[in-house]
């Protein structure tokens, strides 16, 4: 039996959908297709049914899948202690992350990282939504929640702080704002209430609710755009604003939060060399950009918010 069309079935089995599948394959749906028609000829069954959101496994389906999990993780072991496996990292890791935390603080550290292993390719997919571990959208998922259940590895990544901000032309332009009893009549910029991907991005509810919004976005990117033009107050990651020169905590020490980014992986695929290199080089990365996560109270701070990091050095590793 073909290995390959065996390994087609498992990834259209966790992705459930041919598209899907055919990302993560990096190949066209119509070879997908192919390699399924060719297995379920193998078997002398269908393996799946076709639905109108995408494929389900069928009784044939469900009962090969643990056969052919087993079967990829003995050749991932392989894989792992032969010889080229040593002579530097390759193959694909797709790590999917929060918008803002995947750009500013994630972007820049990888890029370097992959520059020291050309044969490794990261994917990086910064998105305003949840990526999903268990639709294998991603190798490695940093999320605002912990995963609550699955055969997955976890872990604590970092804490970071969010602030009250605004522009300094907006402040210059409006009543002062020394209590949370001044932020009534100020004008916000928030997400869309209805396409919150995660409730640890509810804010505003434990310090006030608007009366107005200037503009509400999927996008912290876009909020933080909004606040330095002067359209408003929003709650912003501080690795994102408190280095911007235009922008000034409000009510700091008063209007202050902490959420927590988790870091989790399939655990079939821990012990595959890449993968142990691109998690704890991801550790590493948090704990060298603390100063950014986690920046100090002080008004006139001299906590360098906004120096260059060097990046981390990949350590052996160590799940």
């Amino acid at each position: 039996m073909d290995w390959d069309n065996l390994r087609y079935f498992l990834e259209l089995a966790r992705s459930g959908t041919l598209m899907s599948a055919a990302r993560r394959l990096e190949v066209d749906h119509t070879t997908v297709a192919r390699r399924i028609q060719s297995l379920e000829k193998e078997v002398g069954a269908p393996l799946f049914s076709r639905e109108a959101g995408g494929h389900r496994l069928t009784e044939a389906g469900r009962r090969l899948q643990p056969q052919v999990e087993a079967m990829e993780s003995a050749f991932q072991a392989v894989e792992s202690t032969a010889p080229a496996s040593q002579e530097g990292l390759s193959g694909l890791v797709r790590i999917g992350a929060t918008e803002g935390f995947g750009t500013v603080v994630l972007a820049p550290q990888l890029a370097l990282f992959a520059a020291q292993h050309p044969k490794l390719t990261i994917d990086l997919l910064a998105m305003p939504r949840l990526v999903h571990l268990s639709r294998r959208e991603a190798d490695i998922v940093i999320s605002l929640e912990r995963p609550a259940r699955g055969p997955v590895v976890v872990t604590k990544l970092t804490d970071y702080t969010l602030r009250l901000y605004a522009s300094k032309q907006y402040l210059a332009a409006h009543k002062p704002i020394k209590t949370r009893e001044d932020l009534r009549g100020h004008t916000f910029i928030s997400y869309v209430d209805d396409l919150l991907f995660s409730k640890e991005l509810q804010y505003l509810d434990e310090l006030h609710r608007p009366d107005a919004f200037a503009l509400r976005s999927t996008s912290v990117l876009a909020q933080h755009s909004a606040v330095v033009a002067g359209a408003g107050i929003a709650v912003l990651p501080a690795f994102i604003a408190e280095k911007d020169s235009a922008l000034k905590a409000v009510l700091r020490g008063q209007a202050n939060f902490t959420r927590t980014f988790w870091m989790s992986m399939p655990a079939e695929t821990k012990h595959l060399v890449r993968m142990q290199a691109v998690w704890n080089f991801l550790r590493e990365a948090a704990e060298a950009q603390q100063s950014l996560l986690l920046p100090q109270n002080a008004e006139n701070s001299e906590d360098p918010v906004g120096a260059p990091q060097r990046p981390p050095r990949p350590r052996k590793p160590a799940l």
